[in-house]
């Protein structure tokens, strides 16, 4: 069967979001958008390659990614302004952690047309499966690869009133946890992995919890850990040592911490350190 022919694309930059796993995900728009484009700019053309041809779909690519100089993205401009250019990453919505912000600012003030096709992100999709508060996010990009680096930048974004999210790699998911829960003592956090695909999950519990699992259970495949917001009601050194007072009258103090970490969102270990200074 003949394919039906793409329709005539003004010049510009078209902003075209992929899939993160599950190629179902794609687009209407987005299939025809990349059959109408001339070219195809994107991070690794093996990657894009494959999608096209999943699509049917044959089209000239070049490689723009972290590392790409003014030269290139000199190049992509001038082929803006005669024909329509397709922008890609390897999977979701290009630009959220992905390069690209350079080209469209530079598009733009050159007074090249620029349109963003909307589709998937891993960090939207990964936000609606964690069941924490959702009216306010700060997406935060990768956490530093160096333990101080990582635990000052927890440290900045502690005060935010919203849900923080991060994108991580498996082997930094236990070091990553393990300073949320160094920096922030008490909050929930979730994570998700394999988002769209055939085992995707979402864990959610406080971070103890959940780097016991994955030790126990090493994870594979891209991941998004979110952080819950700061409470509302924080509970002071003073408050926490009277509730565990009145807790230890009656339980022992691992139980006392676990049921004051519970009640408070406060870290179980402090609190039982605490507890036992008390006792």
């Amino acid at each position: 069967m003949e394919q039906p022919l793409a329709p005539k694309l003004p010049a510009g930059l078209y902003i075209v979001a992929t899939p993160i796993g599950n190629l179902g995900d794609i687009t209407l728009r987005a299939v025809e958008v990349l059959g109408a484009v001339s070219l195809v700019a994107c991070e690794d053309t093996r990657v894009t390659g494959k999608l096209l041809n999943r699509l049917g779909l044959k089209k000239r690519m070049v490689r723009y990614d972290d590392h790409a100089d003014a030269g290139a993205r000199d190049r992509l401009l001038a082929a803006m302004r005669e024909e329509p250019v397709a922008l890609v990453s390897d999977a979701g919505t290009p630009l959220i952690s992905d390069p690209g912000y350079r080209l469209v600012r530079a598009a733009r003030e050159e007074g090249i047309a620029v349109t963003s096709l909307p589709g998937p992100s891993a960090a939207v999709v990964a936000l609606t499966l964690s069941g924490l508060p959702n009216d306010r996010f700060l997406f935060a990009g990768f956490l530093p690869n160096k333990v101080k680096a990582r635990e000052d930048v927890l440290r900045e974004l502690a005060a935010v009133p919203a849900t923080l999210m991060f994108y991580e790699t498996a082997p930094r998911l236990l070091d990553a946890l393990a300073a949320i829960g160094l920096v922030l003592p008490g909050r929930e956090v979730a994570v998700a992995r394999e988002l769209t695909k055939r085992f995707e999950e979402c864990r959610h519990g406080s971070p103890d919890e959940i780097a016991a699992h994955y030790a126990a259970h090493p994870p594979k495949g891209e991941i998004v850990l979110l952080v819950a917001p700061p409470s509302d009601e924080a509970v002071d050194e003073a408050d926490a040592d009277a509730l565990l007072r009145e807790a230890l009258l009656t339980e022992k103090p691992s139980q006392a911490a676990a049921q004051v970490a519970k009640a408070t969102g406060l870290d179980r270990k402090t609190l039982y350190a605490r507890a036992l200074e008390l006792k």
